[in-house]
């Protein structure tokens, strides 16, 4: 599939074409999301409210309305107060206004609180929330997008770091340590030291400088700032890139959300003994079926996580019939107890990740929810929580999906005939194909001659060994795989070297694989948005939406 769209700079006109290639021919990706994205009705057995394109949601609204209970004054009056502190825009509290109405129903996606919004899939998850959304207002749903930040998570290091592309093309970092901040409390309330500013200095100087290059520094200097908490910062940039796009921004650690879900949280307290036992079932369900269970529950499992006197985000494990223990404070608890905790002081608790997405939908009248191929495998195991917990599953939709290929790296796969998906081989594997087609073919049918006279020889040797002594020719046999394992090796360093001699070449072919898989991944799971904010400032957020299409179940090369 090809397409077009638009989008105008100060500088010029960027018409973006698009390709879109199948997840059936990335590597390492799970059978069950590949199986997902053909055909979701045939996993009905996982997924029960699934459906195959965004345009069937509508049938599912009055399901969505009934079962929902939560007060939306009370909720849309904890999300003004969240938007305001970030600084969202007047479309952003007019969705608010507008999911106060009875008939309204949310679009949500989420990410955890990365450093300056973290990988680009977080972007790329919220315009797919925006652009449904603002498909189903058209199609008369009154829908609006919610992003849910992932501040209760207690893993700092997956999002103390941001990477974007230097000048050279290789990648710059920045860094946020803990520093002084307790270890195991959640991300959201983790505080930036002082050297923030001079980490983003560092950041923003190794980039190209460009038009924008100055204004995506203000934005990270005006937002990033000591004393901030990574929650507050990662909202408020979020709803800079986003203004104007009516975004809500949900932080589940506001004190008046964890009031509203205190009842799910009480539920999924006194049902825990089921929801384990129904997970473990559905773990061996999909292994049954072919697929591997997601997410290990153990018999000692619990759907939520304790918050300990000092903050720290703690498990909880069964230690016998109906008692619990919290693993950072020892404290231990009886069901009753945690269950009167839950109704009175629920911020003690956060749901951990099978509960996540039910508690979700019980705060929100959620009519989908766009997440990643591992989000997409949970949901096949949580859908036994949403039915203990008697709530509707939530069907789910795979977030669109990008690589950026500028110009340059479109130019340089064009002329050495190689396709995006031939780069998951390695520059190793590259190098051989480009020689003997492009740089060098008379060096390639030199070896392929030689090997080929070697192998001739060999076997006029080997004939002969055999009518004198089996042993001598399986000796020869062994020997013959080292001589042809030195060829080889010689001409991958042969290969090496021509590339090395035509270093304009070579550095066109590593610029092109650091970019679109920098460390061997794709582009969107390593690389920030700054990279693109610095190239083309906030056009590249409406060009980007521009050429989503709702229904894309690949993942799509935009070609600048």
């Amino acid at each position: 599939m090809n397409d077009k769209g638009a989008c105008l700079s100060p500088a010029e006109n960027n018409t973006g074409m698009t390709t879109s290639i199948p997840f059936s021919r990335m590597p390492r990706q799970s059978r069950l999301f590949v199986d997902y994205q053909n055909d979701p009705a045939s996993l009905k057995q996982f997924y029960p409210n699934a459906v195959e394109t965004i345009r069937e949601l509508a049938a599912q609204v009055p399901d969505v309305l009934s079962a929902y209970v939560t007060d939306r004054d009370a909720l849309c009056d904890a999300l003004a107060e969240i938007n305001t502190s970030f600084g969202a825009g007047e479309k952003t509290h007019a969705n608010i206004d507008r999911l106060r109405r009875t008939d309204a129903v949310t679009v949500v996606t989420g990410q955890q609180a990365g450093l300056f919004s973290g990988p680009l899939y977080t972007i790329y998850k919220a315009i797919s929330a925006i652009k449904t959304a603002d498909f189903l207002m058209a199609d008369r749903i009154n829908a609006v997008p919610v992003f849910w930040i992932a501040t209760e998570d207690h893993d700092f290091d997956e999002v103390s770091k941001a990477y974007a592309f230097r000048l050279d093309g290789e990648i710059a970092e920045a860094t946020v340590e803990n520093g002084n901040n307790r270890v195991g409390i959640p991300v959201g309330n983790v505080k930036l030291g002082s050297g923030i500013r001079e980490i983003i200095e560092r950041f923003v100087a190794e980039l190209p400088a460009t038009e924008f290059t100055s204004e995506l520094e203000i934005l990270l200097a005006d937002l990033w700032v000591e004393g901030s908490t990574f929650g507050a910062a990662f909202g408020k940039t979020l709803a800079r890139i986003f203004a104007g796009y009516g975004l809500i921004f949900l932080d589940p650690m506001n004190t008046e959300l964890k009031h509203l879900a205190s009842p799910i949280y009480v539920r999924a307290i006194e049902k825990a003994d089921e929801i384990v036992s129904a997970l473990v079932d559905r773990g061996r369900k999909l292994e049954y079926a072919g697929y591997h269970t997601q997410v290990l529950v153990a018999d000692d499992y619990f759907p939520l996580f304790w918050h300990t006197d000092l903050g720290v985000r703690s498990s909880l494990r069964k230690i016998g019939d109906g008692r619990y223990r919290s693993k950072e404070d020892k404290r231990e608890f009886d069901v009753a107890h945690l269950a009167g905790i839950a109704a009175k002081e629920p911020a003690r608790f956060s749901p951990g990740v099978m509960l996540r997405a039910a508690v979700q939908d019980y705060l929100l009248p959620s009519i989908c929810y766009f997440g990643g191929g591992a989000e997409i495998a949970y949901f096949a195991q949580n859908s036994e929580v949403y039915r203990v917990l008697e709530r509707p599953v939530t069907p789910i939709f795979h977030r669109q999906s990008y690589s950026i290929v500028e110009s340059k790296h479109a130019r340089t796969l064009a002329e050495f005939g190689l396709d995006f998906t031939d780069l998951f081989e390695g520059i190793d594997a590259l190098v051989p194909r480009i020689i003997e087609r492009y740089i060098s073919p008379e060096t390639a049918r030199i070896f392929a001659d030689v090997e080929g006279k070697i192998n001739t020889e060999l076997n006029r040797l080997d004939r002969m060994l055999s009518g004198l002594d089996a042993t001598l020719a399986e000796s020869l046999a062994r020997r013959r795989k080292k001589v042809l394992y030195h060829i080889a090796a010689l001409r991958k360093k042969a290969y090496r070297s021509e590339m090395q001699r035509n270093e304009v070449v070579n550095r066109r072919v590593e610029s092109a694989v650091n970019s679109l898989l920098p460390d061997g991944q794709l582009q969107e799971r390593i690389i920030n948005v700054a990279s693109f904010l610095n190239k083309y400032g906030p056009y590249f957020i409406d060009w980007v939406y521009d050429l989503t299409e709702i229904d894309e179940r690949g993942h799509k090369l935009i070609y600048l």
